[in-house]
C-alpha cells in the first residue's frame, strides 16, 4: 500500500476540470500520497467539486473551497489556511506532477539541514505540437541552494514549490496586491521567494522535485509574456517604495535582458520572439507604474 507523507498538497483552479481531474490522478498515483489536500475553486460553477468528490478517499483527506473572490495569491492564501501538515505543497490545475513529486519533497525536507522552502524542475507536458509553446519550463538539474540577496526568477516556479508552514505562515502567504486574477497580472511567487530569503531563509532547488506544465497556444504565450513582465515590474516597484535598493538590481537585470534579447531578435529578423520581448517590456512598465500607485501594506 502507498505510504502517506506529512504533506498538504494546495491547488488552485479556475474553470479547468478535465485538467484538475488529470492534476489530482496523477498526485493520487503517486509513490507517496500526500496527508491532505486543499483545492481552492474559484470557477463559475461547481464542475470541480464533483471532479473533487470523486475521487475523495479514507487514506488521505480532501478539501474542497468554492470561493467567490477572484485571484491567484487569493487563492494559495485560502489554501494556506486550512493547511495542516508542516509542509504545504503548491501546483496548479494546468500542471501534471511527476509520480515522485511527493516522496521527492518529502526527502528534500527530510534532514536537519533541510532549507525552509523546495523549487523544482517544470518541463513541458507531452509531446511538442505546432502552434502551441512551452511556457516559464525550468529544466536545470543542477542541485542549487539560494540565500540572501538573489534574482528571484532563478529560484524557481509558482507552480512547483513547497514551503515548511510555519515560515509560510509567518510572512502572511502571497501578496494579494500580485498574482493572476490580481491587478498586479503575475510575480506573486517572485514576491515570495524573495521574501523568504529577505527573512534568512535557504530555498533549495531540487531536480528530482518535477511537475509538468501544460503547453499554451500562441495567443496564451503572447498573453504571458506581457502579464509577466508586468509583475515583475509590480513587484520591484513596491519594494522599492519601502526603500529596498536590491529591488533597483533586480529590476535593471530584468530590463538589460530583456532589452538584449529583444535587440537579438531583431538583428536576426525573429519577428515572434522580438514581439514577446516587447510585449514583456511595455508589460514592466506598466507594471512600474501600478506598483506606483497601489496602497501600500502596513509593516
Amino acid at each position: 500500500m502507498t505510504e502517506i507523507a506529512n504533506v498538504t498538497v494546495t491547488i488552485a483552479t479556475l474553470d479547468r476540470p478535465v485538467a484538475l481531474a488529470r492534476c489530482l490522478d496523477a498526485l493520487l498515483s503517486g509513490h507517496r500520497l500526500p496527508a491532505e489536500f486543499v483545492i481552492v475553486d474559484q470557477s463559475h460553477d461547481r464542475s470541480a467539486q464533483a471532479i473533487v468528490d470523486q475521487r475523495r478517499q479514507k487514506r488521505t483527506s480532501f478539501h474542497y473551497i468554492h470561493q467567490q473572490r477572484r485571484g491567484l495569491s487569493v487563492s494559495r492564501n485560502t489554501a494556506l489556511q486550512h493547511a495542516n501538515c508542516p509542509i504545504v505543497a503548491v501546483t496548479d490545475d494546468d500542471c501534471v506532477p511527476d509520480l515522485n513529486w511527493i516522496a521527492a519533497l518529502e526527502r528534500a525536507f527530510a534532514s536537519s539541514t533541510a532549507p525552509v522552502a523546495v523549487t523544482g524542475r517544470v518541463l513541458p507536458l507531452g509531446p511538442e505540437m505546432p502552434g502551441l509553446y512551452v511556457i516559464a519550463a525550468r529544466e536545470s538539474t543542477a542541485r542549487t541552494e539560494f540565500r540572501g540577496r538573489t534574482l528571484p526568477w532563478l529560484v524557481g516556479s509558482g507552480n512547483n514549490y513547497a514551503v515548511r508552514r510555519d515560515w509560510y505562515t509567518r510572512l502572511g502567504g502571497c501578496d494579494e496586491r500580485l498574482g493572476v486574477g490580481s491587478s498586479g497580472h503575475a510575480a506573486e511567487d517572485m514576491d515570495l521567494f524573495y521574501r523568504l530569503l529577505r527573512k534568512g531563509a535557504c530555498i533549495g532547488y531540487d531536480r528530482e522535485v518535477v511537475v509538468y506544465h501544460e503547453r499554451q497556444n500562441g495567443a496564451r504565450r503572447l498573453a504571458t509574456r506581457w502579464s509577466y513582465g508586468y509583475g515583475i515590474g509590480a513587484f520591484c516597484s513596491l519594494w522599492l517604495r519601502q526603500g529596498d535598493v536590491y529591488a533597483l538590481y533586480v529590476l535593471i537585470r530584468w530590463l538589460r535582458t530583456h532589452i538584449g534579447e529583444l535587440a537579438s531578435a531583431l538583428v536576426a529578423r525573429e519577428w515572434w520572439q522580438a514581439r514577446q520581448r516587447t510585449l514583456s517590456l511595455r508589460g514592466t512598465v506598466r507594471g512600474l507604474v501600478y506598483g506606483l500607485q497601489v496602497p501600500v501594506l502596513p509593516s
